[in-house]
């Protein structure tokens, strides 16, 4: 008897333990889920619009990797309207996000509403684009000034020296547009070739290049290239071309590496685009984004100092890589940035 009663008290206070161990795993648990919950990160992202292809890319791979590191991301699109941006950005700030991440319509525009949320407490990032005289966190971009080097670059390599050049550009509210322009000019500069006209197409609009094409037939005709500011607008440009039977008689250049200007490099149509792994920017982004609401330092990234007017703000710049006929393989398609069927699929076999 007295050995069942030992057992019996054994048992009990086994059990006992047992769920008292459970409970304490139960109550752990719950208190790690309300802690995350209830300091998950918000991030906003304000864009510009999706007129770009790229956009699409860059959005998708931020909130993928901005979700695996805890973090919730609310995105908006201005639709290439400033006042929308600021309305938009304007709700983040009485949301009290942590961060808010900007791809601006207007370097310029923005100063006052930046200052805002920087009184809130909120950090704020410049994704690709420069938003001049304000104090961001992060300047976040590729490295535009390589981008119309190599614009510029692959356009001599390919026979256009002493020679005439048209430049069809982006918006000239893009701080980036006058940055790759620069830097196209200085190497048209140094290999004789003459700038013959230049235009800008507003809000990155390129029905307005394509207008511009059919509207100056003579200067048009009278280029050995055409600089297009980004692949959107060579695929307007070309497309005039077709019609003027010109198409693959004079080179030109983009940025972006869309899946129409791969395939027309290919085709033979378009000579060059620029590639800028938006993957990597992307990501990087989102990281420095997640330390930033974390009060961490950026350290650990490769970050540099530059002026944007008023202020000297932390940079972070991605090198651009030329794509052309010989390296497609290597750069779009082993990346995995497009599929082969899709880049070639025009192409006979």
């Amino acid at each position: 008897m007295n050995s069942f009663k030992k057992m019996f008290l054994v048992i009990v206070m086994l059990l006992s333990l047992a769920m008292t161990a459970c409970s304490e795993t139960e109550d752990k648990q719950e208190s790690n889920s309300a802690v995350v919950n209830g300091n998950k990160i918000q991030i906003g992202m304000c864009f510009d619009s999706f007129v770009i292809e790229r956009w699409t890319k860059d959005r998708d791979i931020f909130m993928s990797v901005a979700k695996e590191l805890g973090a919730e991301v609310n995105f908006q699109s201005a639709n290439g309207v400033l006042e929308e941006q600021i309305r938009q950005i304007d709700y983040f700030i009485d949301k009290n996000v942590d961060v808010i991440v900007i791809i601006c319509i207007e370097s310029e525009g923005l100063r006052d509403v930046v200052a805002r949320a920087k009184n809130a407490g909120i950090k704020v990032i410049a994704y690709d684009r420069l938003i001049t005289d304000a104090d961001v966190d992060l300047y976040i971009t590729f490295d535009n000034s390589k981008v119309g080097e190599l614009m510029g670059e692959n356009l001599v390599k390919n026979g256009i020296k002493d020679k005439k050049v048209l430049m069809l550009g982006g918006s000239p509210t893009d701080n980036n547009v006058s940055l790759v322009e620069t830097a196209f000019e200085n190497v048209m500069a140094e290999n004789n070739n003459e700038i013959i006209d230049r235009f800008h197409a507003d809000g990155w609009k390129a029905e307005l290049a394509a207008d511009y094409v059919l509207e100056h037939p003579e200067i048009v005709e009278e280029a050995d290239a055409i600089m297009c500011g980004n692949d959107n607008i060579a695929t307007a440009v070309v497309s005039e071309l077709s019609k003027m039977r010109l198409a693959g008689e004079k080179p030109v250049t983009g940025q972006d590496a869309d899946l129409e200007a791969c395939q027309r490099i290919v085709e033979g149509t378009q000579l060059m685009t620029v590639y800028k792994p938006v993957n990597k920017l992307a990501q990087k982004a989102a990281e420095c984004a997640v330390a930033l609401a974390e009060g961490k330092s950026l350290d650990e990234f490769e970050i540099s100092l530059m002026e944007n007017g008023q202020y000297n703000i932390s940079y972070l710049g991605l090198e651009p890589v030329c794509v052309t006929k010989d390296n497609m393989d290597d750069v779009i398609i082993n990346s995995g940035f497009h599929l082969k069927e899709d880049v070639y699929l025009n192409v006979p076999r």
